[in-house]
């Protein structure tokens, strides 16, 4: 079994960035500049946010950090976006989700200029990621893509099941995965709550890539020697024995995994940091888009 790591391929990413973000800088020009907005004070969320800012420093962004207090409403809040829409210094941005329950998610993704969507969420994005046009792809997606090319693991004409169906991954990997090209040319199938027998998929799947959120759904006897294993779950679990009060597990089992697996990323450190990088990646894509 061989690890996927993602904290090592995430940094060779930043470091491939900042290379770029170097020569723009070079030639008299503004580096790329990514904004978040963060609305409330959800830990996760302030936390992952934070984490943001500082690789945007790492490889020579410009950030700003927009917070704004839970009680908002929605309209103010499409006001922010609009002003970040009109802002010539600032290529793209990002809302941090989820929202508080009084605002409309669908409602603040539309409004956001798709030329600044670097988080591929709005529906031109993603159409055009559909059509494998030129995008902004949804940045976890994006990350497992480049995973399975670096790794050179062999997609083309395997079975890959993702498990899950939410439009943050399991739709968008899926229609990736489908799609010609590297790490693509693969046949999908999508497994979700309601589906009947779900295991006969999995035992059968080259590839299983899992967004599902339930800790160590996915067991050795659910899968096929060799499987390639992408474990996009991330929760917190209560653990009195940590100092944190809990432990982070992915969607699969994977100390059962390690006899059946022949790659396999892990929780964390395997996907996780990929989303951030890809993030970056999209903001410079976006950047370039407007020079």
């Amino acid at each position: 079994m061989k690890i996927i790591d993602g904290k090592e391929i995430s940094n060779q990413i930043k470091l491939e960035i900042k290379k770029e973000v170097d020569q723009i800088i070079l030639k008299g020009q503004r580096p790329p500049h990514l904004a978040a907005v963060i609305v409330g004070e959800d830990g996760a969320s302030l936390t992952y946010v934070g984490s943001k800012v500082r690789s945007c420093r790492q490889v020579g962004f410009e950030s700003t950090l927009v917070k704004l207090q839970s009680s908002i409403s929605e309209e103010k809040l499409i006001e922010k976006i609009n002003l970040l829409n009109s802002d010539k210094e600032i290529d793209g941005f990002i809302v941090q989700l989820p929202l508080p329950k009084h605002i409309n998610e669908e409602n603040i993704l539309m409004a956001i200029d798709p030329n600044k969507d670097v988080d591929g969420f709005h529906p031109t994005n993603f159409g055009k990621m559909a059509l494998n046009m030129e995008t902004f792809i949804p940045a976890t997606p994006f990350g497992i893509m480049e995973l399975l090319k670096r790794y050179n693991i062999e997609t083309s004409g395997k079975h890959t099941v993702v498990i899950g169906r939410s439009h943050i991954v399991g739709r968008p990997i899926s229609i990736l995965m489908n799609s010609k090209g590297k790490a693509g040319d693969s046949t999908v199938t999508v497994v979700h709550s309601r589906t009947v027998n779900l295991e006969s998929y999995t035992k059968n799947a080259d590839i299983i890539v899992s967004a599902l959120g339930i800790p160590e759904f996915v067991k050795s006897d659910m899968v096929k020697s060799g499987v390639v294993i992408i474990d996009v779950g991330i929760t917190r679990v209560k653990d009195d024995n940590s100092i944190k009060g809990y432990v982070i597990k992915g969607d699969v089992d994977f100390e059962s995994m390690k006899s059946k697996a022949s790659f396999i990323t892990p929780v964390p450190g395997g996907v996780g940091p990929m989303t951030i990088a890809m993030l970056l990646k999209n903001t410079l894509l976006s950047r370039k888009i407007s020079i």
